[in-house]
């Protein structure tokens, strides 16, 4: 197979005082669960399952105020939720992700668009490393792609936005992440490429984390392509 060529030139010499990683589709592969949990939602809500893609990484709130009417907006909203906590697809934790927030500890932090209850829910999953931080929907008023979320968690963190490295697969963390004053690294995941509908904007992009590695250099996090 074909390695790609992974070019972090955009990001080569610089250097970061915390990581802030998306979950879903950069740290976790949920695309399983979350496709088979909106078809089924679509089904019950009488939704045109063509509606429901490009919509990732964005809180589900969002997602389904757009395709609902308002009377019909609290239960949807309390229904997606359900399914997707009872949800019995697998989720897998993706390369290089465990050595990302290993390499990170202490600097990094979760920044998700899923409520706590179902981060907490993927990490059980997954076994994976409990970050420094986690932020949730349910801890911001303005999910991505506004900054907000990658705001808090810098703030949270004691860095400025400006000192933080944003990683994300998903146009809108993207546009959250650099809306925020932050470097980007993207994760072109391909199986959630059917579900993002544009170009992934970030810095620099690899395939996932297994292709780069995070090091400390005089206190500071950079990150390099893995040999």
């Amino acid at each position: 197979m074909h390695e790609p060529t992974i070019d972090l030139s955009a990001l080569s010499g610089r250097s970061f005082g915390a990581v802030l990683f998306d979950n879903d589709g950069t740290l976790v592969d949920s695309i399983a669960a979350v496709e088979a949990c909106w078809q089924q939602w679509a089904r019950e809500y009488g939704v045109n399952p063509a509606h429901i893609t490009n919509l990732h990484g964005q809180p589900s709130d969002v997602l389904v105020a757009g395709l609902v009417s308002a009377d019909r907006f609290p239960a949807a909203a309390a229904r997606i939720r359900q399914l997707e906590l009872e949800a019995s697809y697998p989720v897998r934790v993706l390369p290089g992700a465990v050595a990302a927030l290993q390499a990170t500890a202490g600097r990094n932090a979760i920044v998700t668009s899923a409520t706590r209850a179902l981060f907490q829910h993927r990490i059980e999953q997954t076994g994976l490393p409990a970050p420094q931080l986690a932020v949730t929907s349910d801890d911001v008023t303005r999910g991505k792609p506004d900054p907000e979320p990658y705001l808090v968690a810098a703030s949270r963190l004691g860095y400025a936005p400006e000192e933080c490295l944003v990683v994300e697969d998903a146009p809108a963390g993207v546009r959250a992440g650099h809306a925020a004053g932050s470097a980007v690294l993207g994760i072109d995941s391909a199986p959630d490429r059917s579900m993002q509908g544009e170009p992934l904007r970030a810095d620099a992009v690899v395939p996932d984390l297994s292709f780069v590695r995070f090091t400390l250099h005089g206190g500071a996090i950079r990150v390099e392509v893995a040999s």
